[in-house]
């Protein structure tokens, strides 16, 4: 039984290394396609309003 838990253990510590790793990047991620979200409704609307 001890076996067990320390793998659960070590397994757990794993993926939270993992998590606290990849977070960053994934937050990088969702900001990037925010700001393309933005430009590409902020390109639509300048094209598709009348020039003076």
């Amino acid at each position: 039984m001890n076996a067990a838990m320390d793998n659960l253990i070590a397994l757990l510590t794993v993926l939270g290394i993992f998590v606290a790793v990849a977070f960053p990047s994934l937050l990088g991620i969702a900001h990037e396609r925010r700001i393309d979200r933005q430009i590409r409704t902020a390109h639509r609307i300048m094209t598709s309003s009348p020039r003076r």
